[in-house]
């Protein structure tokens, strides 16, 4: 298998201000192109462009594909679900937008702390176990957002589960918070093959600094800036699969055109690679990688990660970037709350997989566009 996957969370939109809004022809254009490269992993979610990510799965793969030619990840939204009982319907409405009468792949979505509590409570861990016997599934695991320590405790506890999904990029590989290699390596000392999730951060790894994509250019001037991110992540030898969120053909035709015959990081590229982390990291406001987790409970509507990467880019480019700035920021408001409209009930920061102190943020954003 290739270690490319599409990941089915940022597709292209026939409303740019419409999250759920998603252009289905595009899609069908990119899982050709995707497929007929040698491609043949998806993943998707229930929360991904509110349900449409999986209407869109069913209509680009699902009708025009034979079932054999693709494999399929889901997973189990916990934070969408209230009670232990309300699980089933959950997943049955996930097989019936998505058209299929199984899932490949099957994984306990976001944990971390407390959703790891819930789904001990829940019973989660057996919910999917069971849909596994029933041939609803074919493979189980989980997708993570926390610190190895918690991740160890896990699969130690449930040892059932047989891959580990973990947001693994070069700016986060040795991040006090994400902590990218040390999960990394909780999963390899238990065995569990790795597919990685944000290996661009978002986008944050392609916006870079002009320093560190000259760094990239004198090393490689045939490879892209999202290359390197890509490849990074791709390169250690437990990682199975690379999701990249493509959002439109162009970044399809890229990924596949370095993917489609995967060579890792030679040693000078790795150094590369580490000296461009530094200049970016001094250059990130907001580490937001536009999840939109954080969006669908707040209570004010505020775009959070809209108003996060207006600010960065005003951060980033000073003083030019100012009236710009303003202007996409007075436009947003128009239909969504200001950042100074937030209310401090802290819903936002309790479902962001980067741990982001969101309320503080916000205040800066007002204090800077407002």
């Amino acid at each position: 298998m290739k270690k490319l996957g599409f990941g089915l969370m940022r597709l292209p939109q026939l409303d740019g201000d419409d999250y759920g809004s998603v252009d289905i022809e595009t899609v069908k254009k990119m899982a050709d192109a995707f497929m007929e490269n040698g491609f043949t992993y998806f993943d998707t979610a229930a929360p991904y462009h509110r349900g449409n990510s999986e209407v869109a799965f069913r209509e680009a793969v699902v009708k025009r594909y034979p079932r054999s030619s693709y494999t399929i990840t889901d997973k189990l939204s916990l934070f969408m679900i209230q009670k232990e009982e309300d699980m089933q319907g959950f997943f049955e409405a996930q097989l019936e937008r998505l058209g299929l009468d199984y899932i490949d792949y099957y994984w306990l979505h976001g944990l971390g702390w407390p959703s790891y509590g819930q789904a001990e409570r829940m019973g989660a861990f057996e919910f999917v176990q069971q849909k596994k016997k029933e041939g609803k599934v074919k493979h189980i695991g989980l997708s993570f957002h926390d610190k190895a320590e918690l991740l160890d405790e896990i699969l130690t506890k449930h040892p059932e589960m047989e891959y580990v999904q973990i947001q693994l990029n070069y700016l986060d590989w040795e991040d006090p918070t994400v902590e990218s290699r040390k999960c990394y390596e909780v999963a390899v000392k238990h065995q569990k093959p790795v597919i990685v999730m944000e290996p661009i951060k978002g986008g944050s790894l392609v916006n870079i600094p002009d320093e560190a994509r000259e760094l990239y250019q004198k090393q490689n001037p045939e490879l892209s800036v999202a290359s390197w991110a890509i490849r990074f992540a791709a390169s250690p030898s437990n990682v199975m699969m690379v999701l990249s969120g493509m959002s439109n053909e162009e970044q399809m035709e890229d990924n596949i055109s370095y993917m489609k015959e995967f060579r890792p990081l030679n040693e000078d590229e790795q150094k590369a690679v580490e000296k461009a982390a530094g200049i970016i990291k001094a250059a990130i406001s907001v580490p937001c990688t536009a999840c939109r987790y954080c969006v669908d409970d707040c209570p004010k509507k505020i775009a959070i990660p809209d108003y996060f990467s207006i600010y960065n880019n005003l951060k980033r480019f000073g003083g030019p970037q100012g009236m710009v700035a303003r202007t996409y920021y007075g436009n947003l408001t128009q239909t969504h709350g200001k950042a100074s409209d937030c209310i401090k009930c802290g819903k936002c920061e309790k479902r962001c997989p980067q741990h982001l102190t969101i309320r503080k943020y916000l205040e800066d954003v007002a204090g800077a566009l407002e």
